[in-house]
This record gives C-alpha cells, structure tokens and sequence, in this order.
C-alpha cells in the first residue's frame, strides 16, 4: 500500500488567503475554490462585487485540474486547436484557465480553482496561493 500526503485544513486556509491577498492586491474580485483530488470541494470563497456565475465557474476549473492533474487551461486549448471532441469529455466541464493543481512530490494534493478576472489574472491568483505551501 502506498502512502501520499493529503491536504489539511490549516493548508486550505493558508492556500486561500494568499489567493485573497493576491486578488485584493491587484484589485480583483474573484471566487477562489479550492478541492481535494478527487474534485471535492473543500472551500469556496467570493469576493464582494465578483459576478455570481463565478461560483460555479471556480470549482468546476479547479475539480478539472485535479481530476486531471495538470492546469485547466490545458484542455482549453485542446478545444482551441480544433479537437471539439474533447468538449464531450466526461466528469470535466470547467475547460478554461484559472484551475492549477496543487503537486507535491508527485502527488497531485487537489487543485485551485479561481474565476472573475481574465484568465490569465485567475491563473495568477491560483499560483499564489498554492506558492504559500512551501513559502
């Protein structure tokens, strides 16, 4: 049997408030999700003045980077370079930029989701918080 590390509440917490700190540093309303890694959500923040669909949008970019292992922004530009196939994927539905996974020593722990600025801006506000686990 293998063993691999896990998330705690005390990450989760640590995770999100670098995110927050991120957004209002830049002045950005976001919902921030964070799940474990089998997508289940473990928290969900929103920001005064973030648009409501943002709730949704969140957590399914950061369930898709967990399940998948890798940034959501990967399969979207899978769909962008013509495989629209892809759109039929199972168990999948936030496609866009913004969910990163969170690694640790090969382990995927969960991933961040985050939805309300451009997508680039949500990538960024992801990163920063999973950069407070080692920090």
């Amino acid at each position: 049997m293998q063993s691999k590390p896990v998330l705690t509440l005390e990450d989760v917490k640590k995770i999100a408030a670098a995110a927050e700190a991120e957004a209002v540093k830049n002045n950005w309303a976001v919902t921030i999700a964070i799940v474990d890694d089998g997508g289940h959500l473990l928290w969900l923040q929103r920001m005064d003045g973030v648009a409501p669909i943002s709730s949704h949008l969140a957590p399914s970019k950061a369930k898709t980077a967990a399940m998948g292992r890798r940034e959501s922004r990967i399969y979207e530009e899978i769909i962008n370079n013509g495989r629209y196939s892809f759109l039929s994927a199972p168990e999948i539905d936030g496609m866009l930029e913004g969910g990163v996974p969170i690694m640790h020593e090969g382990h995927c722990l969960g991933a961040v989701g985050v939805s309300g600025v451009k997508s680039i801006e949500d990538a960024q506000v992801a990163k920063a918080g999973i950069a407070a686990l080692t920090a």
